[in-house]
């Protein structure tokens, strides 16, 4: 099996496991999340590849999709569940955003690496500031549309 591919394996086990660390109690505001997120990174993600910014040259379901469907599909919008589910509301605008900016930050190294060493990830007419810029918005357009959406029933953001 190619390295690729292992590192796939990796990535799809880590983001399950962290599935598990979302408390029974969040797990309405987790799932409206992870689908939301999944809306708009289909969206966003396929307008990267369809304008060549990015290729996916080792991917899961290659022949259906030319975006990535293990990270575009599953692995960000997990991660913007536990993201929202831990996110901390109370806090002052400056924890806010670093705690925006250290999740963008856990994303985008390891994103940067993958594209250094491996054919997973292939950038064109794109930068690591770009992702790190693309994560923070969609973060933010995620956690707006799960505090509009949950507006009302405070014990669920609690």
């Amino acid at each position: 099996m190619k390295r690729e591919y292992w590192i796939l394996l990796i990535v799809w086990v880590l983001a399950v496991a962290l599935l598990f660390t979302i408390p029974k109690n969040k797990l309405r505001l987790a799932v409206t999340a992870f689908f939301f997120t999944q809306a708009i990174t289909w969206i966003i993600g396929s307008l990267v590849v369809e304008y060549g910014l990015i290729t996916y040259p080792v991917r899961c379901f290659a022949d259906a999709n030319r975006s990535s469907f293990t990270y575009e599909f599953f692995v960000y919008p997990v991660v913007a569940a536990v993201f929202n589910v831990f996110y901390p509301y109370s806090r002052s605008m400056f924890i806010k955003f670093l705690y925006f900016s250290a999740y963008c930050t856990a994303l985008t190294i390891p994103e940067v690496f993958i594209e250094k060493y491996t054919d997973l990830i292939e950038y064109y007419h794109w930068t690591w500031y770009w992702t790190w810029t693309s994560l923070f918005l969609t973060f933010m357009l995620t956690r707006g549309f799960c505090v509009w959406f949950f507006r009302g029933i405070v014990r669920e953001m609690d």
